[in-house]
């Protein structure tokens, strides 16, 4: 039989201990519910907004925003990191736009995508779409950048085309950073339709926490959150499990520090 991963039952362990203190930490420390609801009473939340306000309706709408987000967001990373990275003369001419883009703040343009969009999921996905391009475009042109050059001429030497430099390559070599810049993204993509949600939403994890916070129901907004930390989770996870399976010819070392 398999021994346990030490590391795996570390972090249980850590679950374990972060809910009992959840549990009984309020009441320990006097914190009444309206501050710090205990964890049994966030699950009795859960219960019930699952019944009357459509937790898993405004759940799935929030995760497809997500997905969307992400993935067009990293699709656009992709595209616009290999076409800079294959040409200096495009990056030295855009890069200063793109990072005044990047510099903006996000959830400036929130109010405006509302204004222009309506209170629909376009917002918040545009939104998503301009937190999560950056770093995969980076990590994408970054890694172009830094293919090693003793393999291109090599390929040359067999009379490779342009694309299939580009195919055999280039693109194989910047996959290892391009996850990098994905498992970033992953992240950034639940804060950026939550943002949006938050701004302008009537639908969505991030209206019933708004309305469970005009409504003084701490515990509801603890359910909201909790159900955004369950999705980015849910989201790494599937990152980094197409990760291994993508580039499963690295080294394991490689990847943990990726």
């Amino acid at each position: 039989m398999r021994s346990l991963n030490p590391s795996m039952l570390g972090s249980v362990a850590l679950l374990i201990l972060f809910l009992l203190a959840w549990q009984f930490g309020p009441g320990l420390l006097g914190m009444p519910e309206f501050v710090m609801p205990k964890l049994s009473r966030v699950a009795q939340e859960t219960v019930s907004m699952w019944g009357t306000s459509g937790l898993l309706k405004h759940t799935l709408i929030t995760a497809f925003e997500i997905i969307v987000g992400f993935g067009l967001g990293a699709l656009l990373g992709v595209m616009i990191g290999v076409s800079l990275g294959l040409s200096p003369s495009a990056e030295a001419m855009l890069s200063p736009y793109i990072l005044a883009l990047q510099i903006a703040p996000k959830v400036a343009f929130a109010p405006l995508f509302v204004m222009w969009l309506g209170y629909t999921i376009y917002p918040k996905i545009l939104i998503a779409i301009l937190i999560v391009f950056f770093p995969v475009m980076i990590n994408v042109l970054s890694a172009i950048r830094t293919v090693d050059p003793d393999m291109i001429n090599l390929v040359r030497t067999m009379n490779a085309s342009r694309w299939q430099i580009f195919r055999l390559v280039e693109f194989p070599s910047a996959m290892a950073a391009l996850f990098s810049g994905l498992r970033i993204a992953s992240t950034l993509a639940v804060i950026g339709v939550t943002v949006g949600e938050l701004v302008g939403g009537n639908q969505g994890l991030g209206f019933l926490l708004v309305d469970a916070e005009g409504q003084g129901n701490t515990s509801g907004v603890f359910v909201a959150i909790v159900m955004l930390t369950l999705i980015g989770v849910l989201a790494y996870g599937a990152v980094v499990w197409a990760e291994k399976r993508v580039l499963h010819y690295l080294p394991k070392a490689m990847l943990s520090t990726q």
